[in-house]
């Protein structure tokens, strides 16, 4: 009996201790959130959709205007896709849109079908005053978003360039762990994410072009907004979104996809290029480029993704 009182007595005072280490952690990390409001000050313009702040960046003139699309969870979209946009700007318009939940937009929670995933997004360039047609540059996860941009309004698309992007095909067998997700997300609002080595050192700030502020933006948006809720509610639907893809057929647009070695996506390399090449044989004008980095190749292989970019473009005009 004695022995159970002890046991339940040190059982009681690491519980404490445990509640007491995470309410320090969150109080930090509320204190450095203040702190680092003003890093937080939008890079681009902020445009009201459906009631909420949605984060529109537009850079360059010219006569194509490339639209930037984020992969899933890239907390930053803006800063990404720099190192890569920074190259383009001398001849194209870029313009980078960030989802609700990412960057500098307002994070919601709200069902993430594919419908009005697409529709957020185009309501925003309308509001910012940018017209089509598009290229759409879409990394990751906004790969279906982008297919379903081309099959629902063709005329809105001229090209399609992706950057590692996914094929509705991938998520078909796909293994979704919400679970881990949530934890992921209750870490990054309690804090625990500043107190982990290295974890906010992403790709971009890694291997990009940034400077040294905007790094410290980069990991300041980071540490507001990993795994937000409007992030969960994307993944929780992305299946049902591929599928939806999937069912309409491929859609007849210019398309060159540029393809990693399948490190950071879940996939070996056999198999992640095997869903481009597949998709890529029902497309009448496609092309594929392989590249060996991993899954953010846009922050590894700016130069060459740049330089193909360009003459991809011109042959497609003439």
């Amino acid at each position: 009996m004695k022995k159970a009182k002890k046991i339940m007595k040190v059982m009681i005072i690491l519980l404490v201790a445990f509640i007491v280490v995470l309410v320090a952690i969150y109080i930090n990390h509320r204190l450095q959130l203040n702190k680092e409001e003003e890093l937080r000050t939008p890079l681009g313009n902020l445009v009201e959709v459906n009631g909420h702040q949605m984060s529109v960046y537009v850079e360059g003139n010219g006569d194509k205007t490339i639209v930037f699309m984020s992969g899933g969870g890239t907390c930053s979209p803006i800063l990404d896709f720099k190192s890569l946009y920074s190259t383009l700007t001398d001849n194209y318009k870029i313009v980078v849109v960030e989802k609700f939940g990412y960057g500098f937009s307002d994070v919601v929670d709200k069902e993430r079908n594919i419908d009005l995933i697409l529709e957020d997004t185009r309501t925003a360039l309308k509001k910012a005053d940018i017209e089509g047609p598009y290229v759409l540059c879409p990394h990751s996860m906004s790969g279906i978003e982008a297919l379903y941009w081309a099959q629902q309004y063709p005329e809105e698309i001229e090209a399609i360039i992706g950057l590692d992007m996914a094929v509705p095909k991938a998520y078909k067998d796909y293994k979704i762990n919400m679970s881990m997700l949530k934890i992921s997300q209750f870490a990054a609002r309690i804090g625990i994410t500043r107190i982990l080595p290295g974890i906010s050192e992403s790709d971009a700030i890694k291997y990009g072009m940034l400077t040294d502020t905007e790094k410290e933006i980069y990991r300041a948006i980071f540490y507001e907004k990993t795994a937000t809720t409007t992030m969960l509610n994307e993944v929780n639907c992305i299946k049902e979104n591929a599928e939806i893809v999937q069912n309409n057929g491929v859609p007849q647009v210019p398309m060159l996809l540029f393809v990693s070695n399948g490190i950071g996506t879940g996939w070996n390399e056999g198999e992640w290029r095997e869903y481009q090449n597949s998709y890529l044989e029902n497309v009448e004008n496609g092309k594929l480029i392989d590249l060996d980095c991993p899954h953010y190749i846009h922050d590894y292989e700016y130069n060459t993704i740049s330089e193909e970019i360009r003459v991809f473009l011109t042959e497609i005009s003439n």
